[in-house]
């Protein structure tokens, strides 16, 4: 019986082998955040002979959960379990430090592979375009996101938290409250989290005591979700000030909220907020959170004491204006008023950045897309598409959504290839280099690669070091400390 079963179990792994095809299916995903790691994940469950390889500019793989991803927020980073999974499966690899259009070209990539997926989402910043924005004290929120979770590039941000006790806040998305919430969240209750050292000895002596999350339109069209609202409302010890006028809705919006639950939790949390929050004298310890709706910034204004650096705001007054259905913008009144500060956050969005060879809407922010195909015209009536490249995540979107946002974002991608593998659309038949043209090609140039393995030295230094200061880890947050533990 048993060496019936033997044999037969020999029969189905030759049977199985067999009509494995001798070229299996190339792909490359560029960035290991969320959409890159959840396209991998589906491509390696659909595609059964798929090989897939991540690569990063990076030497540490994740993304914005690593590096986006609030310190005290760490059940969202759990996901990380999941994304090390994918990256050990045995058809999968992870390349660190390999930057797209420096280490290789997109059109190099097009060729070892015979699917390109660009999930690299977007490393830089939308701009006001108003006088003195590059006074010192402005700052974007990614920038100060990054200083405060250790991503190499935020290290040397270095931002004055003590020359001033207010901070503007320009939006009232989460990026907005995360950035408010670390700037008055007590440093002993931060001292547990995975938060970088330097930020966490920059905050202990910071003077911030007021913060001001400044919105061009109401209560109602608030950006942020209501749990990330819920927690910072619910911190300790702080006053919250939110104008009471500034709730009435008018006849229009106070419809459109019947129908967006979303939205109208959001404003029944800050209408709540406003009438029994109790009030009180502020003190000099005391610390406090003005929620101000109805103000776009025009000008920032220099300080007549330091040259050079931001003393504060010059904000116009808005009244809405409906564009469609349950849709709003905030058109200027012609009023105007300041709001004094010495550190300024802009929180307005993240901008994707193109590579050469990319077709890129630069208004949108995205590549132009069918479901997450590339478009190389969308001018005529038909429209072509990049054969075997694909986008995901925030390339293809825009900078919106949370974690999770991302898996149907990829299941949307990941089921177009399918599609145009099954129509012949894409082409999988003429064999390509892959991962080994990969190596060859990152090896003539020089270009120091990071395993998956490396990148778990980095992660065991990082525990150990956390745990001797009762922290989950802390984080090398320096190029030379990352690829010291890597060499």
């Amino acid at each position: 019986m048993q060496k019936m079963a033997i044999w037969q179990a020999k029969q189905w792994l030759w049977r199985t082998f067999s009509s494995m095809p001798s070229n299996p299916l190339r792909v490359c995903v560029v960035g290991s955040g969320p959409a890159g790691f959840y396209t991998a994940e589906k491509m390696l469950k659909v595609q059964q002979q798929a090989q897939v390889d991540i690569i990063d500019r990076l030497p540490t793989p994740f993304g914005l959960v690593r590096s986006g991803v609030a310190p005290d927020h760490p059940e969202t980073k759990i996901v990380i379990n999941q994304f090390s999974r994918v990256a050990q499966h045995e058809r999968c690899s992870f390349f660190g430090t390999v930057t797209l259009g420096s280490s290789i070209s997109l059109s190099e990539l097009r060729k070892l592979y015979h699917v390109v997926v660009l999930a690299y989402g977007a490393e830089s910043d939308r701009s006001l375009g108003i006088p003195g924005e590059n006074l010192k004290g402005i700052h974007s929120a990614r920038e100060f996101v990054w200083w405060y979770n250790g991503h190499p590039d935020g290290r040397n941000l270095d931002p004055d938290l003590k020359s001033t006790d207010t901070a503007v806040i320009l939006g009232q998305g989460n990026v907005a409250l995360d950035v408010a919430r670390i700037l008055l969240r007590p440093t002993t209750e931060l001292a547990t989290t995975d938060i970088a050292s330097h930020a966490l000895s920059a905050l202990e002596e910071s003077s911030i005591r007021k913060v001001y999350l400044v919105g061009r339109r109401g209560p109602a069209q608030a950006a942020c979700t209501a749990k990330e609202l819920r927690e910072i409302l619910g911190l300790r010890n702080l006053d919250i000030s939110i104008q009471e006028p500034d709730l009435i809705l008018t006849p229009d919006v106070e419809e459109g909220l019947k129908s967006n639950r979303i939205q109208r939790r959001v404003y029944e949390l800050l209408s709540k907020a406003a009438t029994s929050r109790p009030k009180s004298d502020a003190g000099l310890s005391k610390r406090q959170l003005h929620f101000v709706f109805f103000r776009k910034p025009d000008s920032f204004t220099e300080s007549k004491d330091r040259s050079g650096h931001a003393s504060g705001v010059y904000f116009e007054k808005t009244v809405l204006k409906g564009v469609g259905p349950g849709k709003h913008i905030a058109i200027g009144t012609g009023e105007f008023e300041d709001i004094n500060c010495g550190m300024v956050l802009k929180s307005i969005g993240y901008k994707s950045v193109p590579v050469d060879g990319l077709p890129f809407d630069h208004k949108k922010g995205i590549v132009p897309n069918d479901r997450g195909r590339v478009l190389s015209d969308t001018s005529g009536e038909s429209t072509l598409l990049e054969e075997g490249l694909y986008v995901c995540g925030w390339l293809k979107r825009g900078p919106t959504g949370i974690v999770a946002t991302n898996l149907h974002c990829a299941e949307e991608t990941v089921s177009s290839i399918s599609e145009d593998l099954e129509k012949g659309v894409l082409s999988s038949s003429s064999p390509k280099p892959g991962r080994d043209g990969l190596l060859q090609l990152l090896h003539d140039r020089n270009v120091r690669v990071v395993s998956f393995s490396d990148w778990e030295k980095i992660d065991s230094e990082e525990r150990k070091l956390g745990s001797s200061r009762n922290k989950p880890r802390e984080k090398l947050a320096t190029w030379d400390e990352l690829q010291e533990y890597t060499l």
